[in-house]
C-alpha cells in the first residue's frame, strides 16, 4: 500500500473499537481524508493529543481500501487551547470545522485548506470577533466552492441592489426581486463585502442589527446550499 505525507487540520474524531479512533482531516493536497489512527485512545500512544480537532499536522499515512492509516504525527500548531478557553470562540470554530467538513467532502483545493487555516489561527490568536470570522469564512469557503455570492450590482438592471438571495447569491434591487431575496439595505450589503474581503476596519464600522441580519443571511444561503442544517450555528455566541 502506497504511503504519502501531508499536512492538515483535524475536523473531527470518533472512537474506533476499544483504543483506535477514526480522524478526519482536511489536508493541503489530498483534500478529505479519514485514517484510521491506531492505539491513539491508550495513555502510551505516540500520537497522543495531536489527533485532536483544532490540530494543524505533519502527517504520514498510508492508503487503504475505505480507510487510509495514520503511521506518523508531528504537530505543527496547536490552535485548541487558546480556542477551547473561550466559549464564542470555540462554538464559532466548531461551526467552522462541521462546514469544512461538509463542503470538501466530494471535492477540495488547497484554497479550501488554506482558508480554514487562517479561520482558526485568526480566532485563537487574534481579537476579531468570532462570529464575524465564521461569516467570513462561510462567504469565502461557499465561493471557492462555487457558490460565488455577486455582491455589487442588480443582477438584471445594474442598478444599486439592497437585496440578497439565499438561494442564488445574487443581488437585486426591489423591482428585480429573486427567489429567496432578502432586504439588508446596502449597509448590510457593504458588510457582506467587508466580510468577504477580510476587511476587519471595515466589518466593524457595522452596526449590530446589520451584523445580526447579516448573519442569518450567510446562514441560510449556506444551508439552502447543503439541503440541510447545521447543528453547531445553533450554539454560536452572537455578541
Amino acid at each position: 500500500m502506497p504511503h504519502y505525507r501531508d499536512e492538515g487540520i483535524v475536523l473531527r474524531t470518533h472512537k474506533l473499537g476499544e483504543v483506535d479512533r477514526i480522524v478526519t482531516v482536511l489536508t493541503k493536497n489530498h483534500g478529505q481524508i479519514r485514517a484510521v489512527a491506531k492505539g491513539i485512545r491508550k495513555t502510551s500512544s505516540r500520537f497522543g493529543a495531536r489527533l485532536e480537532p483544532f490540530m494543524v499536522a505533519d502527517l504520514q499515512l498510508y492508503e487503504g481500501r475505505n480507510l487510509d492509516t495514520v503511521s506518523q504525527a508531528e504537530q505543527l500548531a496547536n490552535y485548541g487551547s487558546n480556542i477551547v478557553a473561550d466559549y464564542a470562540k470555540y462554538t464559532s470554530a466548531t461551526a467552522i470545522l462541521e462546514a469544512a467538513e461538509r463542503l470538501t467532502r466530494e471535492s477540495s483545493s488547497s484554497q479550501h485548506y488554506l482558508l480554514v487555516l487562517g479561520a482558526i489561527r485568526t480566532l485563537a490568536n487574534f481579537d476579531e470577533r468570532s462570529d464575524q470570522v465564521l461569516d467570513s469564512y462561510l462567504l469565502r469557503a461557499l465561493s471557492i466552492s462555487g457558490w460565488v455570492p455577486a455582491l455589487d450590482f442588480c443582477h438584471s438592471c445594474g442598478e444599486a441592489a439592497t437585496l440578497f438571495s439565499t438561494h442564488s447569491g445574487a443581488v437585486s434591487c426591489s423591482a428585480c426581486k429573486l427567489p429567496g431575496a432578502v432586504n439588508v439595505g446596502q449597509s448590510g450589503l457593504l458588510h457582506m463585502r467587508a466580510l468577504m474581503a477580510g476587511d476587519w476596519d471595515g466589518v466593524a464600522e457595522a452596526s449590530e442589527s446589520t451584523r445580526a441580519q447579516v448573519s442569518g443571511v450567510i446562514t441560510a444561503y449556506l444551508q439552502w446550499q447543503l439541503e440541510r442544517g447545521m447543528k453547531s450555528l445553533q450554539h454560536v455566541e452572537r455578541v
